[in-house]
């Protein structure tokens, strides 16, 4: 897989539409063609580097995976499918059949390939999205998914022949698994359309698999997910991706966690933060109240009397889990002071009592707030009328 970004390489912007990026593909296709440049190893590597690029960028739901996830969404998987059989490859190749006059991405690459691909071909990758909670996050949390997959087909064992037969050379290729023609001044190899570059034809096809050698089937997994993941974490099942074909191993299953909101606690790495409804009275008089901690506990925190909303305190070890760590972040608490409502006549009186008590030393932001607006319309009026 290329280490460049895939904008980077078709020389675009990121918010290119469908027809620049097609364009900027004609454009660099045309220039970076092997049969243009013969013996170039340079701008063969170039040319593949493009054709991987433009098999992300012109499939929206790749496209999407890419702009989210980076290479990440395809890594340890031979790519991001690019190539014959890929999805999307009826127009990767049509774009090539318009170019070059018939010359589609299927047969440039062909003559880079040695030999027929009659051997073990290794499985597909396969993704599988798993939400989880703050608390799994915190605590790990042991889970069970259910995967459809492409495993060997058993009727026949595989090969895709019916009985297990023996498969036949292609009489087309007689072998090869490419045939050669001449058109205009290029000389095209192109993979065998009889056997699809496989050098063996079957004779009659399996009837369970339809000569594909693969059957879809659910399997049952458990999975373990560790303490202190967060947003994102992507987990690697080696082995637990589609089967391979004619024998090949199988391709690799990656989890991608997201975690759902929480009704009490927002995360920032492996530090929580909370807020915290604070009685008016409370907060003036300064009191004790409880706060809940991820783990299941309760911690106190002192409230200093005269404490505003916005006041920050923070309880030390009572974050998130870190990962591969025993250490922990922190909990931050913020108040919010809650104005009483719903207030009774007698309520209403004692307050409005206790309104014409205090004096100025009691409010001090309202009384600074006050003075400097004062001070702002003392200082206009003194300004004069602007000329």
């Amino acid at each position: 897989m290329s280490g460049r970004d895939y904008y980077e390489i078709l020389g675009v912007a990121r918010d290119a539409d469908a027809n620049a990026i097609k364009s900027a593909f004609r454009k660099l296709a045309m220039k970076l063609h092997p049969d243009q440049n013969p013996g170039c190893k340079v701008s063969e590597e170039k040319f593949k580097e493009l054709g991987e690029a433009y098999a992300v960028l012109s499939d929206p739901e790749k496209r999407a995976q890419y702009d989210r996830f980076g290479k990440a969404a395809f890594q340890n998987g031979g790519g991001p499918g690019f190539g014959p059989g890929a999805a999307g490859f009826s127009d990767f190749s049509d774009l090539f059949n318009e170019i070059f006059g018939g010359s589609g991405f299927e047969d440039i690459f062909a003559g880079a390939r040695r030999g027929p691909r009659n051997g073990p071909e290794r499985g597909a990758d396969l993704r599988y999205d798993v939400e989880i909670t703050l608390e799994q996050a915190f605590r790990g949390a042991d889970r069970e998914i259910v995967v459809p997959r492409a495993q060997a087909c058993e009727p026949c064992g595989g090969t895709g022949s019916e009985g297990k037969a023996p498969l036949q050379t292609c009489a087309t290729c007689q072998g090869a698994g490419q045939v050669r023609a001449q058109q205009g001044m290029f000389r095209m190899v192109r993979t065998c359309p009889a056997c699809h570059g496989r050098g063996q034809s079957i004779k009659t096809p399996c009837r369970s698999c339809g000569g594909r050698g693969l059957t879809q089937k659910e399997r049952t997994l458990s999975v373990k997910i560790p303490a202190g993941v967060e947003d994102g974490t992507r987990i690697r099942l080696a082995g637990e991706g589609d089967g391979g074909a004619r024998g090949g191993p199988p391709g690799d299953l990656y989890l991608f966690l997201s975690l759902k909101p929480h009704a009490l606690f927002e995360r920032d790495g492996a530090d929580l933060y909370c807020r915290a409804p604070t009685p008016m009275c409370k907060a003036a008089l300064g009191g004790d109240i409880e706060i809940p901690t991820i783990d299941g506990e309760r911690a106190k925190v002192t409230i200093p009397a005269g404490a505003q909303t916005g006041r920050r305190f923070r309880i030390k070890g009572k974050g998130m889990s870190q990962l591969r760590s025993g250490a922990r972040g922190d909990l931050h608490v913020e108040l919010q002071v809650e104005t009483p409502v719903n207030l009774s006549a007698k309520q209403r009186k004692l307050l409005e009592e206790f309104a014409k008590e205090c004096g100025e030393d009691a409010h001090p932001q309202t009384q600074g707030f006050f003075d400097s607006v004062k001070k702002f319309f003392d200082g206009a009026a003194s300004d004069g009328p602007a000329r």
